[in-house]
């Protein structure tokens, strides 16, 4: 039951976070379908074969930015379970400095090639590479914000400023349409005007987002001076998988755009894009629950916390992949209606290729999410052999040799059912991985994560419960007082233990339950640690933010009748930790 518990917690915190991830997510993916709006209907058809030829190497700045926020997030996670509070200031001025200076050459280093027409191998087709280059010069313009926007939004959730990403959000989606009709309907600027809408939308997105860190008392500062440069190595280290995974994700599209060229022509090209486009829109939604697990599992692995990493997943089967399947049959059934955004006769071919991408393809997003999943638990688990496996299956390997299979007889269609077939043969071989490093069908999720043996406490060294009213509160003590006992712990620690935590458990039901009218629970567990000899007391509720340490500094102590509880745990505690992390209040009291 308290295992459960413990998961109720944990989906209603991820589904509370998945909205402004998944937003953020889709700031980019709605900017693609407000580009093919305007292109199809006020450019011409063939400027989404310009587009189109881009697609790849968006992909490419993208695993860059990944590289960089996903082994930033991890590291950050792990540093805040582990509250190592210099380590996380540091990384944050890493991630700000290594951004800035690698999107600043490759603004330069496009804008070369464009200008001197050396793109041929972005775009081989030299009646589209004028388009191409155009495009190019306008998008390298933004990169600059495009790739930082990418990485403040996890500073942001970690100064739980959620709020700040939703507002910048909505003010990049009303600026790209605003700026699109200016240059595109109104100057007439065609291709240029189309990437020069994305990038002024990308530094006023980027303005919004920075404004906090730069003029609000936020807790992390930029450090222009000497910054540890060691942990370079970590952010690229443990980021380096996951972008690699959307790196491979380059390959995949220049090999799929070439063979739709050569078998089908520019038109599917055309049709490609563009069902592509519009389904990165709703691919925000599991890219933003992965976003939210990503951090979670970091998170869980600094803590220790086996339970709650296997929570995760099975929050993942159990919600999100259900939740995604839904969402894939409307857009199914919805696939006329889209297709008629673009295109408008239903007699010209790109019509019914762009209608059959919108009935088909959206279905490979379900088993998407199972493999983004387990690539991040691979990143932060350490296990580089799961996150090459399924980032090369998945990225290049089945998806083109599905391609290649089924665009002869299939055409266009071909390639939308290989990205279905290619996302359920690595969600298959997720289970093979798995099967072959127990050497069994594994039997619960522990065994199916294959959670190394160092992460967390032993089953016999460790006491969960849960806690949801001041009746709960009150039987506690005996538990964990019987608990460290059994364990060998002498009566007076054992006892302290239990008062300890009854103690700082009833101030959450008093204070904290009472703040608002949503139901909440209070999510104990008890370790110990038989190497030290000491009982590990951690306490997390979904409370408003209450830091115990505030409220002992502000005691006054020549009155002794005041919050005596408080002032006993502060006296008999070795040591006390308390963090603020993504809406959860975390207690860690060491007896």
């Amino acid at each position: 039951m308290e295992q459960s518990a413990n998961a109720r917690m944990l989906t209603k915190l991820m589904f509370r976070l998945l909205p402004v991830q998944a937003l953020l997510v889709a700031v980019d993916s709605l900017d693609g379908f407000v580009s093919s709006y305007f292109a199809n209907n006020y450019v011409g058809v063939e400027v989404m074969s310009a587009v189109g030829m881009y697609s790849p190497l968006n992909v490419f700045i993208t695993a860059l930015a990944l590289l960089l926020s996903g082994g930033t997030s991890i590291l950050c996670g792990k540093f805040l379970g582990r509250n190592e509070e210099e380590k996380l200031q540091n990384v944050f001025s890493l991630n700000v400095l290594l951004t800035g200076a690698i999107s600043f050459a490759l603004a330069v280093i496009f804008i070369f090639l464009a200008l001197f027409n050396l793109t041929g191998l972005f775009c081989p087709d030299e009646t589209v590479r004028p388009l191409f280059n155009a495009y190019l010069i306008g998008q390298s313009l933004g990169l600059l914000p495009n790739m930082m926007t990418n990485q403040l939004p996890v500073f942001l959730s970690l100064e739980n400023k959620d709020d700040r990403t939703l507002l910048s959000s909505i003010v990049y989606v009303i600026s790209s349409l605003i700026f699109n009709i200016l240059f595109v309907k109104v100057l007439h600027m065609g291709t240029f005007g189309l990437a020069l809408a994305t990038t002024v939308s990308n530094w006023i997105f980027l303005a919004v987002q920075a404004e906090y860190f730069l003029f609000k008392k936020a807790h992390l500062t930029l450090k222009l001076k000497k910054p540890d440069l060691s942990d370079v190595k970590e952010i690229v280290k443990t980021g380096y998988p996951g972008a690699a995974s959307t790196a491979y994700q380059t390959i995949r599209g220049f090999i799929v755009n070439h063979l739709i060229a050569i078998y089908i022509g520019s038109i599917g090209i055309t049709a490609y894009a563009t069902v592509d486009n519009l389904l990165k829109v709703f691919w925000s939604i599991p890219m933003g629950m992965v976003t939210v697990s990503r951090l979670l599992i970091s998170v869980s692995i600094g803590e220790e916390d086996r339970q709650t990493l296997s929570d995760i997943m099975r929050v993942m089967f159990k919600r999100f992949v259900p939740l995604m399947f839904v969402i894939c049959a409307l857009i199914s059934l919805l696939a006329e209606p889209f297709t008629n955004l673009f295109f408008h006769n239903s007699f010209e071919p790109v019509y019914m290729m762009t209608l059959w991408g919108f009935r088909i393809m959206p279905f490979y997003m379900p088993f998407g999410i199972i493999v983004l999943h387990f690539i991040c638990y691979g990143q932060a688990s350490n296990k580089p052999v799961l996150v090459h496996l399924l980032s090369v299956l998945d990225g290049v390997i089945c998806m083109s040799l599905y391609s290649l299979l089924l665009i002869k007889t299939y055409g266009i269609n071909g390639i939308y059912i290989a990205t279905i077939l290619s996302s359920i043969t690595s969600s298959i071989a997720i289970f093979v991985w798995s099967l072959l490093e127990n050497q069994k069908i594994p039997q619960d999720m522990n065994e199916f994560m294959i959670i190394p043996d160092d992460i967390g406490y032993s089953i016999e060294n460790r006491l969960d419960l849960t806690i949801r009213n001041i009746t709960d509160v009150v039987s506690i003590s005996k538990l964990v007082q019987n608990f460290c006992e059994k364990r060998g712990v002498d009566k007076r620690r054992s006892y302290l233990a239990g008062l300890s935590l009854e103690e700082m458990a009833g101030n959450v039901v008093e204070h904290g339950f009472s703040k608002d009218n949503k139901k909440h629970t209070v999510d104990v567990r008890v370790a110990y640690l038989e190497d030290e000899d000491d009982v590990i007391l951690r306490i997390k509720d979904d409370c408003k933010a209450f830091n115990p340490e505030e409220r002992s500094r502000i005691i006054d102590k020549n009155d002794m009748t005041k919050n005596m509880g408080l002032r006993m745990v502060y006296k008999i505690a070795e040591d006390i930790q308390y963090q603020y992390l993504l809406g959860l209040n975390v207690l860690t009291i060491r007896i």
